[in-house]
């Protein structure tokens, strides 16, 4: 029989607030991360984004290290990760692995030409960059797979610990708003002039933002916030930036993961969406979820608060949603207006009580990835 995964610990580092608990309060009152910048070191013309100050990194990583040799990104992994690995009192054994997902990683490192840059914008030297801080004695993996990223290391995580190569594994998922990013989206012409709009029939595109999250997935069950029971990728092949118009890849995926985790579509509670505010991401999902039936169940999209944060969206959005589970309430999708894809879909407009013993968390990506990750609560928490 495969062992039962947990998450017994989780963190974030947002514009909204530098741990959870500042973050669900900021939900709460409607806050949004999303503000109109205008930094030309980033893009010519004034935009929308989700942009954590310089200041408040720095000050925040001054309390837990005088190190100068760490890049802006690594310091953020490193200020979510540093709380939950001394929470925690798990031994970075060679039991404990370490996962770290990222589209872009310090891409904002290839700004300067020399050799050390280059060498530091590759992804297995951020990840041991981060992981050599806190000494982890395994290998450290990394997980780069487009927006899907984040909520797909939780699924490598389960998998490996299921595996029993690992016993807990720390995740860490984290991206910057960087004018590669900026200037890539606003060449697809997706990025909206106001802060975006997901599922509404006036949206305009996707706002970007900056995040990083981390979890720990273990097979110990005490502490435990939430347990991890289904879980599938699926790639759809359709096109490097556009998904499959009939939402095939989601579709599989979290038909896969409802059938690893033994219960029926209806029995979901509340999803955690993709939810881009892109014409071909909303409808792609309206048609995937209409297609398994689930059309009244809640769902939000959390990119109203804190943009597009790229691979850290996955995960950020997972440990958000795990506190709606705890709290039994559903949080608004910020933004949304009228429904603006041609199907049905049961859109959160304000936050509300409602049980919650099960959730999915999707997430899609260029290239045709696709991840779903169902979720149960843990019943002593009820």
């Amino acid at each position: 029989m495969l062992r039962e995964i947990y998450i017994t610990e989780t963190n974030c580092i947002t514009p909204l607030g530098f741990d959870v608990e500042s973050n669900i309060s900021a939900i709460l009152r409607g806050d949004s991360g999303i503000q109109l910048h205008n930094d030309v070191s980033l893009m010519l013309n004034p935009f929308y984004a989700s942009i954590i100050s310089d200041e408040k990194i720095n000050s925040a990583f001054s309390k837990i290290s005088t190190e100068t040799k760490y890049s802006r990104l690594e310091k953020m992994m490193i200020l979510a990760l540093e709380p939950i690995i001394k929470n925690s009192n798990v031994e970075l054994n060679s039991k404990t692995a370490f996962i770290l997902s990222t589209t872009k990683g310090n891409v904002t490192a290839l700004a300067n030409d020399s050799e050390e840059s280059f060498n530091n914008a590759h992804l297995d030297v951020l990840a041991k960059n981060v992981a050599n801080y806190f000494r982890f004695q395994t290998q450290p993996i990394v997980v780069s797979n487009a927006c899907v990223s984040g909520i797909l290391a939780v699924s490598v995580a389960k998998r490996m610990i299921q595996s029993e190569l690992y016993d807990n594994i720390f995740a860490v998922a984290g991206d910057e708003v960087s004018e590669f990013v900026l200037s890539g989206f606003n060449a697809f012409q997706a990025m909206s002039e106001l802060p975006c709009k997901p599922y509404s029939k006036n949206r305009t595109g996707v706002s970007l933002g900056e995040a990083t999250a981390a979890v720990l997935v273990t097979a110990e069950a005490k502490n435990a916030k939430i347990k991890v029971i289904g879980d599938s990728s699926i790639n759809d092949a359709n096109h490097i930036s556009g998904p499959s118009r009939t939402g095939e890849g989601l579709f599989r995926s979290i038909q896969n993961a409802l059938k690893e985790a033994q219960i029926e579509a209806q029995k979901l509670d509340y999803i955690s969406a993709h939810g881009t505010a892109t014409p071909y991401n909303d409808e792609m999902e309206a048609i995937a979820l209409t297609r398994l039936d689930l059309q009244n169940v809640p769902v939000n999209s959390l990119k109203g608060f804190y943009g597009h944060t790229l691979g850290a969206s996955g995960l950020l959005e997972t440990v958000i949603a795990i506190e709606s589970a705890n709290q039994n309430k559903l949080f608004e999708s910020k933004g949304f207006d009228e429904i603006g894809v041609s199907e049905v879909v049961n859109i959160i407009e304000k936050n509300e009580n409602k049980n919650i013993e099960y959730f999915l968390k999707t997430a899609s990506g260029f290239g045709g990835c696709n991840t779903a990750v169902v979720f149960e609560k843990i019943k002593s928490n009820l």
